[in-house]
């Protein structure tokens, strides 16, 4: 190798380690209490946090159904406080103890991050998730294969592949993680255009363009006029879909 392209590489090499050691995470959880987020169940008023689901606990947001008795179908979510549009967002997480009786079994093991969602403000009153897209979180059997940070989305569309993605949810690449262990789930959001989903610091699922459905009610609802159907940015959101889940890290990091 001559001394141009070696020079070369270790200039490159120095960058990128210079860029890794300033990024900045913000943590957006302070693990202390429940500041700067706001809770909403369908059924319920914006800010009420039904049967004290979404608790902090030895520096933990818990999602806990110590006070349920049966589901009766009371989707949460706990939004922060600020939309973003570019940026990246780590979480760690893990599935813990038993689902809440009567619930659904798809919901077994599953909680989700919503990302460039709506506000909880302007969520109907009984409206059970939020037009978002979001980064399914599941938890294996202990046999079965069963990959996380899938791809759902609600009242919207991206494009894999090239090809406009209309099935509620897709599948990424990742491994199975059975058991209460955490697990690290990063996401990449730069607007519309770029949508990375890394588990444990492996890519496994890219996408792009998130759009309105306007299929469905949920999104015709927030589109008024000739609004652009582009979704560019939003709030983050935790889902209580009734199992208890725990998350001892969450944390951004703006993008230019």
């Amino acid at each position: 190798m001559s001394r141009i392209a070696l020079a070369t590489l270790f200039c490159l090499l120095v960058t990128v380690s210079h860029a890794q050691e300033t990024e900045e995470w913000i943590p957006i959880f302070n693990g202390k209490d429940l500041k700067d987020w706001t809770a909403k169940f369908a059924g319920e008023e914006v800010g009420v946090n039904y049967l004290n689901t979404f608790q902090v606990e030895d520096g933990m947001l818990r999602v806990v159904y110590d006070d349920w008795e049966e589901w009766g179908g009371k989707f949460g979510h706990l939004f922060y406080k600020t939309p973003y549009s570019h940026y990246k967002i780590r979480v760690e997480y893990r599935f813990v103890g038993d689902q809440v009786p009567g619930a659904p079994q798809w919901a077994w093991r599953n909680n989700g991050l919503k990302l460039h969602s709506q506000s909880p403000e302007s969520m109907a009153f009984d409206q059970q998730s939020p037009v978002s897209t979001e980064v399914q979180l599941l938890g294996g059997n202990g046999t079965d294969a069963r990959t996380t940070a899938n791809m759902c989305s609600k009242g919207t569309h991206v494009v894999i592949d090239g090809k406009l993605i209309k099935p509620h949810c897709y599948k990424s690449s990742s491994k199975t993680y059975h058991g209460d262990q955490w697990v690290t789930v990063e996401v990449e959001l730069r607007g519309s255009e770029v949508f990375k989903h890394y588990v444990n610091g492996e890519l496994v699922l890219t996408y792009s363009d998130l759009v309105m459905d306007m299929s469905e009610d949920i999104s015709r609802r927030l589109v008024t006029g000739f609004d652009d159907l582009t979704i560019t940015g939003g709030y983050i959101g935790i889902q209580a879909e009734s199992h208890p889940t725990d998350f001892r890290k969450i944390e951004i990091l703006p993008l230019e």
